[in-house]
């Protein structure tokens, strides 16, 4: 039974630095891509980024690019995201996906982890 269980979401003030994390359990981590999304309250779930199962490819959303850092420890199989200079607008719930192919699109993930809330504080 595959698990996706993600940390690190708190209160931070804008221009703030947060870490998220990941951790799988029940699939065979390196075999697959690894997307974070958001979704803010009256908000469709949006893309964020996403990680290939070797860690060599990386895509993101315009929205982050220059800010928020995707990587992942196969060896933990644990996913990361790293982000910096935090908007408010920042503000939703992040979740982790699993997927056999890097994809940008919700209805292309298998597994979803419940997610953890981040806020960003003006």
């Amino acid at each position: 039974q595959v698990q996706l269980v993600e940390s690190g979401g708190e209160l931070v003030q804008a221009g703030g630095s947060l870490r998220l994390s990941c951790a799988a359990s029940g699939l065979t981590f390196s075999r697959y891509a690894m997307g974070w999304f958001r979704q803010a309250p009256g908000k469709e779930r949006e893309f964020v980024a996403t990680i290939s199962g070797s860690g060599r490819s990386t895509y993101y959303a315009d929205s982050v690019k220059g800010r928020f850092t995707i990587s992942r420890d196969n060896a933990k199989n644990t996913v990361y995201l790293q982000m910096n200079s935090l908007k408010p607008e920042d503000t939703a719930v992040y979740s982790c996906a699993a997927n056999a192919m890097v994809a940008t699109k919700v209805d292309e993930y298998d597994y979803w982890g419940r997610g953890t809330q981040v806020t960003v504080s003006s």
